[in-house]
């Protein structure tokens, strides 16, 4: 019995490690990185909140678009895999299991806002 303990552990272990590795084509970026790709008009960009509506909401970063994470694959069609997909979330957890879907589906350039919207939120409060 204390066997199978051990292959369940193992296995669950293995599970995180491949869940957690890098993705080829993700990219993270920072705020102050995020606000210059914002102004850059030729990049082609397109921004993606992946929270629910409810948070969305309740505030969100003024050009992003909300896609909840859930329905992220039934509505990945509306997005260009040749231009940018940059994704948001409230820290930044949920935009990179969305990322990381993006870029195993054939988006060629994928990035992550390290520390979501909350990271942006007190990157503006420096600059204020």
């Amino acid at each position: 019995m204390t066997w199978l303990w051990v292959v369940l552990v193992v296995a669950a272990a293995a599970l995180w490690i491949w869940r957690s590795r890098p993705v080829r084509g993700v990219r993270a970026i920072s705020p102050d990185e995020l606000k210059a790709l914002m102004r850059d008009k030729t990049s082609g960009a397109q921004f993606v909140d992946v929270r629910e509506p409810s948070e969305f909401r309740g505030g969100h970063v003024q050009g992003f678009r909300n896609i909840p994470l859930g329905e992220l694959p039934a509505k990945s069609g509306e997005l260009k895999k040749d231009k940018p997909v940059v994704v948001m979330c409230r820290s930044g957890a949920r935009s990179a299991q969305a990322a990381r879907w993006l870029a195993r589906h054939g988006f060629q350039d994928v990035r992550n806002v390290t520390g979501g919207i909350l990271a942006w939120n007190a990157a503006k409060r420096r600059s204020s």
